[in-house]
This record gives structure tokens, C-alpha cells and sequence, in this order.
């Protein structure tokens, strides 16, 4: 049984995703697929009041069956003298299927074990089970900490600072920004926003920027769980993003 009150941070690696929608536009869907997001989203296009291509516009990249994956970031915790020494990197492009081999790559050789873990920011609702569907579609094997089909809620190695904040509260939904925020975390000041990663990717081409917003969260998402758990965060002096 796993136990979040007894964990390594240095054996946890936390991660953020970004996604777009698989094609710019709604239109550039073939027919069969439009019409299964059509059916999909028919409830949200009902409740807004919106047709299936301003849904697309607006949350494509919301669903694993629609979207990809342009970059998975990754940041990892070392104990030092002075504290946490933190390094956070990035897998990123425009193939899906390569970011994910390299991700996983990276699960099975460094964080394969019950001991390690994985942490997010709503990772429980958006980042780990998207990663995991979009590796079945890629026909790519799940690594050990995705594999979690059939397993018990305390056997599942991830974590999610949003779920911690929760405190049982199911209902409770909180931005990453809006807990920076409140528990006085520094956070570099962006130019984007989620909403604007679909923009930048399509319209600016700039994977280089997504990359390194992405990288940002991550940062943010580590020094939100050790201010969680009580410890010190990182010295901005010991955060290198590469």
C-alpha cells in the first residue's frame, strides 16, 4: 500500500502537458470525426448556446480523443546541503508519438518502481489520464506508474496539489495561478495562458514559447506541493529549466 505521508520528494516526478486540438479547425475534420464530436459536446453546445465548430475552437484540445499532446514537461527534486535543487525540462513537438516515446522512455528507466510517484496539477483528472490514452492510441506500452487499470485508489503512485488543497472537498476546483497566489508563491510573470497555447501553436508556430510556459507550471506545481507538505521550496537560485 502506498503512503502519501512517507514520500521522497526527490522520487517524485512532477509534470505538466500541454495540448491543442489534432487540427487547427473544425472544418478540418473528416466527416465521421466531426460528427463524434459533435455528439460529444452536444450537452456543452446546448448549455452555451454554441455550434459544434465554436466548441472546437474553444475546447478541442480538452479531449484526448480529439487532441494531441505538444508538450509534456518534467521537473525533478534534489537534496542538497543548502535545501531542493530542482531541474526542469521539457519533451516537446510536433510529433505526438515521439514526445510520448521519449516520456515513457523516461518512466521505465528512472521512476519504474512503488517507491516513485507522479505529481500535477489536477493531474488525477487531466495530465495523467491523457497521457495514458494517448499512449493506447500510439499503440505505446504503458509505463509501471500509468498502468493503473483494475488497481485500488491506494495503490495508484499520483499525487495532485489540487486534490491536496482539496481536503476531501470533491467539488472544490482551483487553478494553479489562483493557489500561487493566495500562498504567496513567486511565479514568473507570461505572456500566455492555456487559452492561448492552441493560438501560439497553430497561428505563431512557436513550440520554443508553449515549452517554456509549460516548464513554468512545473516549477510552480513543485514549490505548491512543498509549501503543502510544509518543507521550503526551492531558492530560485537552485531552479535550472533547460
Amino acid at each position: 500500500m502506498r503512503n502519501e505521508h512517507t514520500i521522497d520528494p526527490a522520487k517524485v516526478l512532477f509534470l505538466d502537458i500541454e495540448t491543442v486540438p489534432a487540427v487547427p479547425e473544425f472544418n478540418a475534420l473528416d466527416e465521421r470525426t466531426a460528427k463524434l464530436f459533435a455528439d460529444k459536446t452536444r450537452f456543452e453546445q446546448e448549455r452555451s448556446g454554441k455550434a459544434a465548430e465554436e466548441v472546437y475552437a474553444d475546447k478541442g484540445g480538452i479531449f484526448a480523443e480529439f487532441g494531441k499532446i505538444v508538450c509534456i514537461g518534467v521537473g525533478a527534486l534534489r537534496r542538497e546541503n543548502s535545501g531542493w535543487s530542482l531541474r526542469a525540462t521539457s519533451f516537446h513537438g510536433d510529433d505526438e508519438r515521439d514526445i510520448l516515446e521519449r516520456f515513457t522512455a523516461l518512466l521505465n528507466k528512472s521512476y519504474h518502481t512503488d517507491g516513485h510517484w507522479l505529481c500535477g496539477h489536477n493531474g488525477r483528472e487531466f495530465d495523467f489520464p491523457w497521457i495514458a490514452r494517448r499512449c493506447i492510441v500510439h499503440g505505446i506500452q504503458l509505463p509501471k506508474l500509468l498502468d493503473v487499470g483494475g488497481m485500488k485508489p491506494w495503490e495508484i503512485g499520483f499525487l495532485d496539489t489540487m486534490k491536496m488543497w482539496s481536503f476531501g472537498d470533491h467539488k472544490n476546483f482551483t487553478s494553479l495561478a489562483l493557489l500561487c497566489h493566495v500562498l504567496g508563491i513567486p511565479t514568473p510573470k507570461d505572456d500566455i495562458s492555456g487559452a492561448d497555447v492552441a493560438r501560439v501553436y497553430y497561428e505563431e508556430k512557436d513550440l520554443e514559447r508553449i515549452a517554456k510556459y509549460c516548464k513554468k507550471d512545473v516549477v510552480a506545481t513543485v514549490q505548491l506541493y512543498l509549501r503543502l507538505k510544509g518543507e521550503a521550496m526551492v531558492r530560485e537560485e537552485d531552479v535550472t529549466m533547460v
